[in-house]
């Protein structure tokens, strides 16, 4: 499902923010070598994610779903000095080509690549994070929310991505679509959490930003 016509798309990549040529090759790359290229961030969502981080200047950022490394390199334009970027993916087909563009932008120490089951590599990493991007298997995210909140620092930012789904998330899920399901339930216990404040973004297929409730 597209939420803006196409003429409206245009418009509004025509007005961001050029993407460094690094991403551009990045992206053509991505397209023409690496399955399901519609997973890339692309263009205009990855100056977002780049505008954010500059906002933040975070010190420390986590990424759940490396893929070809593009927002990672996005993320990285942000970062404050010193600072670092972990990102974790289980997906082999993509490793090489994450880490080419990965030294090649002169990030090989600074963006901490780790292969595996997110589940379980996040509870091991022992420092909090000021800003963290979600955006891997759909199925888990209700249970990756437990575990990011408590990586989380105080005044952090959680971001998730593909909150729309397509705009599966209109509808029931059938019993075989645990993606759908998992989104659903997982824009449930945010929307429904105590301690997390939300916002939903119609951006591309959905962006929900996400924060700790400061203590009064």
């Amino acid at each position: 499902m597209e939420f803006l016509n196409e003429d409206i798309l245009a418009y509004l990549d025509d007005h961001c923010p050029e993407e460094p040529e690094l991403l551009k090759r990045l992206d053509r790359e991505t397209n023409l070598t690496v399955p399901y290229p519609n997973m890339l961030t692309g263009h205009m969502q990855g100056r977002f994610l780049a505008f954010i981080s500059e906002l933040l200047r975070p010190a420390n950022i986590l990424e759940i779903g490396t893929y070809t490394g593009y927002s990672a390199i996005c993320f990285a334009e942000g970062l404050a000095e010193g600072g670092q970027i972990h990102t974790i993916d289980k997906n082999p087909e993509v490793e090489e080509i994450a880490s080419r563009y990965i030294k090649e932008a002169g990030l090989g120490e600074t963006i901490i690549t780790h292969h595996g089951d997110a589940l379980e590599i996040i509870p091991a990493l022992q420092q909090q994070f000021d800003l963290i991007f979600l955006d891997a298997d759909k199925e888990n995210y209700p249970n990756y929310l437990p575990l990011l909140k408590e990586k989380l620092a105080p005044g952090g930012l959680l971001m998730v991505d593909n909150t729309l789904w397509n705009g599966k998330v209109l509808r029931k899920a059938h019993s075989g679509d645990q993606e759908t399901q998992g989104i659903q339930e997982f824009n449930s216990m945010v929307h429904e959490d105590p301690e997390l404040e939300a916002f939903l973004l119609p951006l591309r297929d959905g962006v929900t930003l996400v924060r700790l409730k400061s203590e009064k």
